[in-house]
């Protein structure tokens, strides 16, 4: 607390007066257009080498420079260099404004894609470490819909799709839990009750200004990041020269769901006098599609003939809206000091309903081939179930921030005080009801095709009339959610100071810093289970129709049938108890986790060379409470309260160094040491055991992951809008974390077992990758092809780790291979972009045995879009995404051969509308 304090008073002290050192210049850059300010220009004072870079408001300013008169430029990607002599007087400030993009396109350097362009390369470029940005123009176009949508086209970035849609967000190729994602700044906690990482499809890209990826950390960042930590910005009114009102409507076709859905989202950003701004927007989204899916499990050989012994057919249709807002209050205190209040709310709500046809197979095939097997209810039971899932579900993320900043050339420093909340709540859920049927000497053969392995299908030889008749299939269970509830928040504390002293040709700054964050978890779980119906209820009674497009899949009930009849008849459902507590008790967690941090670095900055080292200390400290529920198999018998505390400290050194021989080329060196706590949910001492001793245990003794990384990059800017950069990364994790299955006799916290399924930490992993960029845009070339605009970047990662059984593994969501490919157009009022995104197969899950991995296939989606400029402020837009309906699709590698594990299909998504600007 004496060091927060410390900080204020000298920020406060240091902004209550308009200090001006001698030999002061200070000013802003802005496009020739007048529309908005400029970030991340290089501003170099030629016979000194000294040097600053624009803020987010496009200010600067660099003290103590001698008297005299000197050459000072200003270098932005896109835009010519611009340089002017300022005198610089003994004591006071000269002012220095730039205007850059003169004589040229005006609106290059502020709308469309070259715009986005320049901007993010002109960050990258002035970034202390190895990051990769994307930033939206001045009219709030941003590349693609959602925060992870749009990620996905940086280099070494992949998503991992969630129903079609975007959702986590993987960074050289690492499991999304070793990323750590904020918003201004604020860490975001997780609103799904078993991660830690943050499904960023919750947020619209209607309400960013800017995303970007530090892939190596300096000392003032949070320590808890391997794969890269990814910072989302929403707007400042002091972003821009002039007043902002733009608003966007759009219609979305789904061709699965066939409908038109709405979208429109408003952006404002406006100044009251100087020195107060108001920025922030609204957007709303509400999409249905349907997703077609088709899932085998426990896959055997009998008599040489390989199949699945459960294969079922899901039908997914899906309604989600989101809702975005951000509102940001930005006050300009002094010349040198800024405050600001930044808010900003996300709501996505999901409503799904799965119809699912499973066909269960209790006896070997009676024949069949290569891509074949025959079952005969002859030999045994058949059964088949056929249920209905109707599950709403709404996700909020929501944080709010005060704070300040100061920099007056000597003296740097800022505070902060945050609060965020994440949270997923049911509270009324059927999921599913199951009719279910068992065929045995009833004349019912079923042939499965196993000819496409991705697409595993049935047909009915005989008995077809049964099989397909919904009178067939009597009630067997309703499981329903009263309530899952997961709520994670966080309240955090933060202060920095820095001091630059001259050093040279350069500066050296003193900087330190603390972080404080309170973090609290908790997840509980009320359901109940239904286990019979006094009466008759059958399939037939809640029949609907399906819209399942890969076969056939019999009967199903209607979206809200089930439901319906659940609620009108509840008093002729019949409780299982024992049921009902397993579903309850276990689940229910509550984990408590405070970090503490401060740091001290020294910087030295010249215009050639930039070196941040320093170390960083972070103590963690958690509290965890779970139950241990003990059964007999007839009743839930105890459950006992658990409840455990643990700390640690680490100590994370770290060293940066920015090599700049040429304003047009940097080369970066990084090294350092971090961490990733493990996950909460696994954290949390929740014990289940059964009277067969089967037990399911959270492992309060889990290490956090702890690596030592390395990064070397080079980057080449070209003179016209453009760069190419090739870097290399490694990285070695000890104590990464796995599900392990431990089929021998033990103890764990004092309970017996005779088999445990646990999280782990296994041994020690190594992750070696080179990733390479190009970004160009194309004026050279002759009309019309000067309107041309190519990106392209690729990553290779080799993660591997060892279990502790010996067996080495690639790490869990670890792409070999991903890339993006960008075809962009921009010519008068026209524009057009083709986008393609690839990665390879990645490990889903570790089985017990190397053929009883679940492997995620390869995937590469293309995207196309087009934008038209009616007028001035009048833009009308399409976009295609998904052109070459990519598919989902996990498998194992059993028998030698690809096992389905999962197939979804999703088609394509058609969106329309217009952007008007006021």
């Amino acid at each position: 607390m004496k060091l927060l304090k410390l900080t204020v008073f000298l920020v406060c002290t240091t902004s209550a007066t308009s200090i001006a050192h001698a030999g002061e210049i200070r000013g802003v850059v802005a496009d020739s257009s007048q529309t908005t300010q400029l970030q991340a220009v290089d501003i170099i004072v030629e016979d000194l080498g000294r040097t600053a870079t624009t803020d987010r408001n496009g200010a600067y300013v660099i003290a103590d420079i001698p008297a005299g008169s000197y050459q000072i430029s200003a270098s932005y990607i896109g835009a010519a260099t611009v340089t002017q002599t300022v005198s610089v007087p003994e004591t006071g400030t000269v002012t220095a404004n730039f205007i850059l993009g003169a004589g040229a396109d005006n609106q290059i350097l502020v709308i469309g894609q070259a715009a986005n362009l320049a901007s993010s390369l002109s960050r990258q470029r002035a970034a202390d470490g190895v990051s990769s940005v994307l930033t939206r123009d001045a009219i709030g176009q941003f590349p693609d819909q959602n925060v992870a949508e749009s990620i996905r086209r940086l280099p070494g970035v992949n998503v991992l799709n969630d129903q079609g849609e975007g959702r986590f967000v993987s960074i050289r190729g690492l499991d999304p839990e070793l990323n750590s994602s904020s918003i201004n700044g604020v860490r975001l906690p997780a609103p799904e009750s078993d991660v830690r990482s943050v499904a960023l499809d919750v947020i619209s890209s209607d309400i960013i200004e800017s995303i970007e990826i530090k892939k190596s950390l300096t000392p003032d960042m949070d320590g808890d990041s391997i794969g890269g930590s990814i910072e989302i910005n929403t707007t400042s009114a002091f972003d821009r020269t002039n007043d902002l009102l733009t608003a966007k409507l759009e219609g979305s076709y789904n061709e699965y769901a066939d409908s038109v859905t709405p979208k429109g989202s408003i952006d404002f950003a406006t100044r009251i006098g100087e020195d107060f701004g108001i920025s922030g927007g609204i957007s709303y989204y509400r999409r249905e599609f349907e997703s077609d899916n088709i899932e085998a499990a426990d896959w055997n050989e009998a008599g040489g003939i390989v199949f699945a012994e459960e294969v079922q057919y899901r039908d997914y249709d899906v309604t989600r809206e989101r809702l975005s807002a951000s509102l940001n209050f930005d006050v300009r205190a002094s010349a040198y000091t800024t405050l600001f209040a930044r808010g900003q709310f996300s709501q996505f709500d999901d409503q799904e309903y799965r119809r699912r046809t499973t066909i269960i197979l209790n006896e070997d095939p009676a024949s069949g081939t290569d891509t074949s097997a025959f079952f005969t209810d002859a030999d045994g039971r058949i059964e088949v179930r056929r249920d209905i899932k109707d599950r709403f579900e709404r996700q909020r993320i929501r944080s709010f921030q005060i704070g300040g900043d100061h920099d007056d050339g000597i003296w740097e420093g800022g505070f902060s005080a945050s609060y965020a909340k994440s949270s997923e709540l049911e509270n009324f859920s059927v999921d599913p009801t199951r009719f279910r049927s068992r065929f045995d000497g009833d004349g019912v053969d079923v042939n499965f095709d196993y000819s496409d392995p991705r697409l595993p299908l049935y047909s009915v030889t005989s008995g077809s009339a049964l099989f397909n008749d919904p009178s067939e299939y009597s009630f067997n269970r309703v499981e329903l959610t009263d309530l899952s509830a997961s709520v994670d928040e966080e309240y955090a504390l933060q202060g920095d100071l820095g001091r630059s002293f001259l050093a040279g040709s350069g500066e050296f700054t003193v900087q330190t810093g603390f972080k404080s964050r309170w973090r609290d978890k908790s997840y509980d779980f009320n359901g109940r289970f239904f286990g019979d119906y006094d009466g008759d209820y059958t399939l037939a009674d809640v029949l609907g129709a399906q819209t399942y497009l890969i076969t056939d899949m019999g009967p199903v009930a209607s979206h809200t049938g089930a439901t319906d009849f659940f609620l009108a008849n509840l008093g002729n459902f019949e409780v299982d108890q024992y049921e009902t507590d397993l579903l309850s008790f276990p689940s229910d967690y509550s984990v408590q986790e405070d970090v503490l941090a401060g740091y001290l670095l020294g910087r030295f900055d010249s215009s050639t060379l930039r070196v941040i080292a320093g170390v960083r200390a972070e103590r963690t400290y958690n509290e965890l409470n779970g139950n241990l529920v003990v059964d007999d198999g007839d009743d839930v018998t105890d459950v006992i309260p658990v409840f455990i505390t643990r700390n640690y400290t680490d100590w994370l050194p770290s060293a940066t160094v920015r090599f700049s021989p040429e304003r047009e080329l940097v080369f970066r060196l990084a090294g350092y040491k971090s961490l990733v706590r493990p996950k909460l949910s696994n954290l949390a001492p929740r014990y289940t055991i059964n009277e067969d001793l089967e037990a399911e245990f959270g492992n309060p003794n889990l290490l956090p992951y702890r690596a030592w990384n390395a990064d070397l990059s080079a980057e080449y800017y070209f003179s016209e809008n453009g760069a190419v950069s090739i870097g290399a990364f490694y990285k070695t994790i000890d104590n990464f974390i796995v599900d392990s299955v431990i089929s021998a006799s033990g103890t764990f916290q004092g309970v017996d077992y005779d088999e445990l399924t646990i999280p782990i930490n296994g041994d020690s992993a190594e992750v070696f990758g080179i990733e390479a960029s190009f970004s160009q845009t194309l004026s050279f070339l002759p009309a019309p092809f000067d309107g041309l605009l190519v990106q392209a970047n690729y990553t290779f990662t080799d993660a591997t780790g060892t279990l502790d059984d010996g067996r080495e593994i690639a790490l869990p969501a670890a792409s070999r291979h991903t890339g993006n490919i960008v075809l962009g157009y921009e010519n008068g009022p026209f524009e057009f972009r083709a986008a393609g995104t690839y990665r390879s197969r990645y490990l889903d899950e570790i089985g017990a045995a190397a053929d009883q991995d679940r492997l995620v296939d390869n995937h590469f989606q293309l995207d196309l879009s087009a934008r038209v400029r009616v007028t001035d402020d009048i833009r009308i837009f399409g976009e295609w995404i998904n052109v070459n309906n990519a598919k989902y699709f996990a498998y194992q590698n059993f028998m030698g051969a690809q096992r389905n594990l999962q197939y979804e299909a999703y088609g394509s998504t058609f969106k329309f509308g217009a952007r008007v600007s006021f």
